[in-house]
């Protein structure tokens, strides 16, 4: 299982999006030792990944939270209970966690 936090040079949310990752991945029962770091740095690899900014959360290569805007280098927000924010709840982070590991047919 590839569990992956994407990011941009610099992103203030980087250390906190990997906090939440690794915290939402242990109550979900994966091992959050697994999560690695991938900082984006050009439009090419954002092209490629189909990275939508960052942080990106991802689960084999998923991202957890679709996005409809083109791939870039860019800062991204997510909608939450307060309004947007730079990363997502951790309800809402648990839940997408689940349902990728249901998806991608992973027992943990």
């Amino acid at each position: 299982m590839d569990l992956e936090l994407r990011t941009i040079p610099g992103c203030p949310h980087a250390t906190s999006g990997r906090d939440l990752f690794a915290r939402a991945l242990a109550l979900e029962g994966a091992d959050p030792a697994a999560l690695a770091v991938r900082e984006i740095s050009t439009d090419g690899d954002a092209a490629a990944l189909g990275f939508h900014g960052s942080p990106t959360f991802t689960i084999d290569g998923e991202d957890l939270f679709p996005a409809d805007t083109d791939p870039a280098v860019t800062c991204r927000v997510y909608p939450t209970p307060q309004g947007l924010s730079g990363q997502p709840t951790l309800a809402s982070l648990r839940d997408a966690v689940r349902a990728a590991l249901a998806r991608n047919g992973h027992t943990v």
